[in-house]
């Protein structure tokens, strides 16, 4: 299965939705539009990755270095990784967890809770 990656903004948040298979082949793709959203400025990402369905340890060393990227650039990474149903995510969610990795990663169940969508919505 091939990765497909489709970018969206969200006020301040840039929002990658990717799917398919986050691996050796393919985490390179994810790494270069990381890193294109910063240098054109934009330091607040979220990677959506609830229709990856596999994830090997390339991809967990993508999340890792866009996590050291954006720190040090004092932006903000979030991921969204549901908890349940192997299509839904729960791949990347253990595969993060068995590493011992997933504690450094601001862990979100869906695009409106990690781009702040939902707090908006509940003050209206």
């Amino acid at each position: 299965m091939t990765l497909t990656v489709d970018e969206a903004g969200r006020g301040p948040w840039t929002v990658l939705s990717i799917r398919g298979e986050l691996d050796l082949v393919s985490s390179p793709e994810v790494r270069r539009r990381v890193h294109d959203a910063v240098a054109d400025g934009r330091r607040d990402v979220v990677l959506d990755l609830s229709q990856v369905l596999f994830c090997d340890s390339s991809g967990v060393g993508v999340l890792i270095a866009s996590r050291r990227l954006l720190h040090s650039c004092r932006g903000r990474l979030r991921l969204i990784l549901p908890a349940q149903g192997a299509v839904e995510g729960s791949h990347v969610n253990r595969v993060l967890a068995a590493l011992g990795v997933r504690r450094l990663f601001a862990v979100y169940a869906d695009v409106a809770s990690a781009t702040g969508e939902e707090d908006e919505q509940l003050s209206a």
